[in-house]
């Protein structure tokens, strides 16, 4: 693949996954209580955690978005992606039901899984990694 056929598929993913954490702002700001109950036991004062999580994520995207921040703001949200996942894993293991997520292996599976790719996806999309791709 040519540098610039990467360059334009970073910026692709780049602009999709500017608005996944920007839902994911929102998510934060209107659910908050059902993102406290799949918050693990041991997360202190989990409203706050809930509220600054969102925050983060679009403080985030708007990283994303500016040049300038843009490798630091993927790093940091891979980073995020990864911190948050016991708070994924929480939900599946305790049967946590939160409407319409449904508590079904047929959703927390895929959703556990994929949380490295979103990472994967943070540092792509800002060249902090290549991989799978080469330039040609």
């Amino acid at each position: 693949m040519t540098a610039a056929r990467i360059a334009s598929l970073r910026t692709v993913l780049r602009l999709v996954i500017v608005a996944f954490f920007a839902g994911g702002f929102v998510l934060h700001m209107t659910a908050v209580d059902a993102l406290v109950s799949i918050t693990p036991d041991w997360v202190p004062v989990p409203r706050a955690v809930v509220l600054t999580t969102g925050w983060l994520e679009l403080a985030g995207a708007i990283g994303l978005m500016l040049p300038q921040t843009r490798r630091v703001a993927g790093v940091a949200l891979a980073l995020y992606i990864l911190a948050v996942w016991p708070a994924n894993i929480h939900q599946a293991i305790a049967h946590i039901v939160v409407p319409p997520i449904p508590d079904s292996w047929w959703y927390h599976g895929p959703r556990l899984a994929l949380q490295p790719v979103l990472a994967w996806w943070a540092l792509f999309c800002v060249g902090v990694i290549d991989w799978p791709m080469r330039r040609t």
